[in-house]
C-alpha cells in the first residue's frame, strides 16, 4: 500500500465509523460502541495500530474472567483524578472492534488522539489481537474462573491464549498479575516484568475450598495445592507441597480489610511508593480485588498513592455491574452475574447474613439469558450455592425472568427457595417486580450480560437512568 493511499484511508475509516455509530444509536440498534470499530477495520485494517500509535503515554489493557469493566473504570477515574486523560471502551465493548471504536471516537478526522493514553478492557480471547495491534505497555490479568466453556474451553487454554500476547509487550512493559489466583500467578514465569497484587487479611479466610473451586491443582506439576487461607473460589494463599510453587510476594497489597455491608469497604493499600487508607463505595471482597488491581495499574503508570485513594473514593460503580438506580420511591440495585464463583460472592455479600442466612433483601429478580454473549450453556446454575440462603427466617421474594427463566425457577425449587413467578419477558418482569417492591425498599436485580442490557434499557425508557453509552 502506498503511503499516500495509507494516509487517505485513515480519515475515510474515521468518517465511515462515526456515521455507523450515529446510525446505530438513531435506529436503537445499540450505543454505537462496536459497529464503528467493525466499519473502521473494514475500511482500513491498520486503523487500530495507527490510532493507538499516536497516544503519547501508550496503552494499557485489563483482562480476566470477572471485574474487567469495573476495574477499567476504576483506573479511568484514578487517572482523571490525577489529571491524565485516557480513552477507554467504558461501555464494556471489549472485543478488538470495541477497542477500535473507542479510539475512533477519541480521534480527530486525521487520526490525532485527544487523549494522552489508551485504557482498554479486553475479552480474554481477544488479548493477542489487541496486544499485537495496540502497542500495549501494560497488561493486567485479574483472575481466571470457569466461565462460558462453550466459548473459551478450559482455564489452562485461556491462560495460554493470554500468555501468548506477552512477547508483543515492550521489554520494559509490565504484566500485572493477581498473586492470589494460582493460574494467573503462574503466568509470571513467562512474563519479562511481572508485577503482583494480593490481599493479606486472615479474618477473611473461609477455611475451605468450595466444590466449584477451579484451579485447585498446581499449574506447574499438577499436585493438589495446600491453602493457608481461602478467600473465595480458588483465590487465596497457597503452596504446592511437591514442587514448591507458591503464591508470589505481592508488590501491591490490601490489608486491614473491613466490610461495611452494602455501603462499601475500607482497606489499607501498600505500594512501592508508600501506603494509604482506601475507601470504596462498592461492597464485597471481589471489589477489593478490583480496586487493588486498579491501584496496581495506576501505580505502575506513575500515579501516587494519595491520588489513587482519591480516585477510588470518587468511583461510584460501572453500569449494570454494581449500580444503584433510583426508581421513584424505590431503588433498583443491579448486580451482574456470569459464572458460579461470581454468583456465589454476590449471594454471600448481598443476600446472606453473617450466619449464612438471608437477612436483608426482600425482593430479588434473577434474569437468565443464554445468548452468545452470556454463554449458551446454563448448566453452571447448578454449581451456584443457592442452598446457603435456604432455611432463612426472613422470607425473600424471588422473581425470575429471561430466556431461561424456567431453568432458574427449577434450580431455586431444588434449593427450597420459593419463586413467586417466572415471566420470560424482561420488560414486563421488571415492571411487575417493581410493583411488588414496597416504597422505600430495594429491588435486587441479578442479570446475565444481555438481560442486564435489556433491563437497563427498560429503566432508561422509564426515565429512571441514562442510556448505558452515556457515561455519567
Amino acid at each position: 500500500m502506498s503511503p499516500l493511499l495509507d494516509r487517505a484511508l485513515l480519515p475515510a475509516a474515521v468518517v465511515a465509523a462515526r456515521a455507523a455509530g450515529l446510525a446505530s444509536r438513531t435506529l436503537r440498534r445499540g450505543g454505537g460502541s462496536t459497529m464503528p470499530g467493525v466499519v473502521a477495520r473494514r475500511v482500513y485494517p491498520k486503523v487500530l495500530s495507527r490510532l493507538s500509535g499516536g497516544l503519547p503515554r501508550g496503552s494499557a489493557a485489563v483482562t480476566g474472567t470477572n471485574g474487567k469493566t469495573t476495574t477499567t473504570r476504576m483506573v479511568a477515574k484514578i487517572l482523571q483524578t490525577a489529571g491524565i486523560r485516557a480513552v477507554n471502551n467504558s461501555t464494556g465493548a471489549n472485543l478488538v472492534t470495541g477497542v477500535t471504536a473507542a479510539l475512533v471516537a477519541d480521534s480527530s478526522l486525521f487520526g490525532k488522539p485527544r487523549s494522552e493514553m489508551g485504557l482498554f478492557e479486553v475479552d480474554e480471547a481477544n488479548v493477542p489481537k489487541v496486544a499485537s495491534e495496540a502497542a500495549l505497555s501494560l497488561l493486567a490479568v485479574l483472575n481466571l474462573f470457569r466461565d462460558q466453556l462453550d466459548r473459551y474451553g478450559e482455564l489452562a487454554y485461556t491462560a495460554k491464549v493470554i500468555a501468548s500476547s506477552f512477547p508483543d509487550l515492550p521489554e520494559n512493559g509490565s504484566v500485572v498479575l493477581n498473586a492470589d489466583d494460582p493460574l494467573v500467578a503462574s503466568l509470571g514465569h513467562s512474563a519479562a516484568r511481572p508485577v503482583y497484587f494480593g490481599v493479606d487479611e486472615p479474618s477473611l479466610n473461609t477455611g475451605t475450598l468450595q466444590h466449584i473451586a477451579d484451579s485447585k491443582d498446581c499449574p506447574v506439576c499438577g499436585t493438589a495445592l495446600s491453602y493457608a487461607a481461602v478467600y473465595f473460589g480458588h483465590v487465596g494463599l497457597y503452596r504446592c507441597p511437591n514442587c514448591g510453587f507458591e503464591r508470589p510476594e505481592p508488590l501491591y497489597r490490601a490489608t486491614r480489610v473491613r466490610m461495611d455491608g452494602p455501603r462499601g469497604t475500607d482497606f489499607l493499600l501498600t505500594t512501592p511508593h508508600g501506603g494509604v487508607g482506601v475507601r470504596i463505595s462498592l461492597p464485597g471482597l471481589y471489589n477489593v480485588y478490583n480496586a487493588l488491581a486498579a491501584a496496581t495499574v495506576a501505580g505502575e503508570m506513575g500515579v501516587r498513592p494519595a491520588e489513587i485513594a482519591r480516585g477510588l473514593r470518587a468511583f461510584g460503580g460501572a453500569f449494570g455491574r454494581v449500580e444503584r438506580v433510583k426508581a421513584d420511591d424505590k431503588e433498583v440495585f443491579l448486580l451482574l452475574i456470569k459464572n458460579p464463583v461470581g454468583f456465589n460472592e454476590i449471594l454471600r455479600t448481598f443476600l446472606a447474613g453473617p450466619d449464612g442466612r438471608s437477612s436483608g433483601p426482600r425482593n430479588v429478580l434473577i434474569a437468565i439469558n443464554d445468548n452468545d454473549a452470556d454463554g449458551r450453556d446454563v448448566s453452571w446454575l447448578w454449581d451456584v450455592d443457592f442452598e446457603m440462603l435456604s432455611g432463612s427466617d426472613a422470607e425473600t421474594n424471588f422473581f425470575v425472568t429471561g430466556i431461561r427463566a424456567e431453568d432458574m425457577a427449577v434450580r431455586l425449587k431444588y434449593a427450597e427457595l420459593p419463586v413467586r413467578w417466572a415471566v420470560p419477558d424482561r420488560k414486563q418482569a421488571l415492571k411487575r417486580a417493581l410493583e411488588a417492591t414496597p416504597p422505600g425498599e430495594t429491588l435486587y436485580v441479578l442479570p446475565t450480560y444481555t438481560s442486564m442490557l435489556e433491563l437497563r434499557r427498560t429503566l432508561s425508557d422509564l426515565g429512571h437512568t441514562h442510556p448505558f453509552w452515556e457515561d455519567k
